[in-house]
């Protein structure tokens, strides 16, 4: 008796995934529409990884990252350009849809834990996406924008894995500090699964970096605060959700988002 066939997820490869016509046709004409009305902004997702990396992988959008600001003058142009528009979350997402296919159109993390702002798109380094020379994420900042891509349904440690093995580690860590900040944790475990994945290229990340790190880490263990706030909503609020709805513990991602909603132009959060 045969075996029954196994539904196979798609694999990382270095070979280029065949777009459908229509789906190539509209990520290039959004991207050369943003390039021709000179709005700010970077391409990301599996086309940054793909430049930063080598890796392709299969995609049914265009991740498109850009400031609350750009993103509003995006949304515009294209609306009068025919495409159908949506503000999904005025916190992060944007989309743009033609027939069956969309652009998202970002401007941070869900949890508002970290924000897209113009020194993301300045850092941004050339390349061509389905044949427009246009910018895709810096290396660093991709980087960044995996770091809370850790639900039950996607986790993106592997991205960060492929990000520093795929550069050799020749990144600024410095910034890349930085742009963990209070969330350095989340950088450390990430860290953690590369050295764990690769263990003949610990030295991709330089050592100054591990110290740093691990003292942060010892300094917070031998000094419990007792005061800390709980986290795990800025990890998943589903899997988290009993914590916070049950147990009575804070709900850090609706504070984090509601600080950025606030923050933001009364347009974005009025599309």
């Amino acid at each position: 008796m045969a075996e029954p066939q196994r539904t196979l997820i798609s694999e990382t490869s270095s070979e280029p995934f065949k777009l459908p016509r229509q789906q190539r046709l509209l990520f290039r004409e959004i991207l050369t529409l943003l390039e021709g009305r000179r709005i700010p902004y970077a391409v990301a997702g599996a086309f940054a990884l793909q430049e930063h990396t080598g890796i392709y992988r299969d995609t049914k959008d265009l991740d498109v990252f850009l400031t609350a600001k750009s993103a509003i003058q995006a949304i515009k142009i294209l609306q009068e350009e025919g495409f159908r528009c949506e503000t999904c979350d005025p916190v992060w997402l944007f989309k743009a849809h033609r027939d069956d296919f969309f652009v998202d159109l970002i401007t941070g993390m869900s949890n508002a834990a970290i924000v897209v702002d113009d020194l993301w798109i300045q850092r941004a380094m050339p390349a061509t996406v389905h044949g427009v020379r246009t910018r895709v994420l810096a290396a660093e900042e991709l980087l960044a924008s995996k770091l809370f891509v850790t639900r039950r349904e996607r986790f993106d440690g592997a991205d960060i894995a492929h990000v520093i093995y795929g550069t050799r580690g020749q990144l600024d860590w410095q910034r890349i500090l930085q742009l963990a900040g209070d969330n350095w944790e989340m950088l450390l475990w990430s860290l953690i699964l590369f050295r764990f994945v690769y263990p003949a290229q610990t030295q991709f990340v330089p050592e100054n970096v591990w110290r740093e790190l691990i003292q942060r880490f010892e300094a917070v263990i031998s000094k419990p605060d007792a005061a800390a706030r709980f986290r795990g909503s800025l990890i998943d609020d589903k899997m988290f959700a009993i914590d916070v709805n049950e147990w009575g513990l804070d709900n850090l991602m609706q504070e984090y988002r509601n600080r950025r909603l606030q923050s933001l132009p009364n347009v974005c959060k009025n599309s």
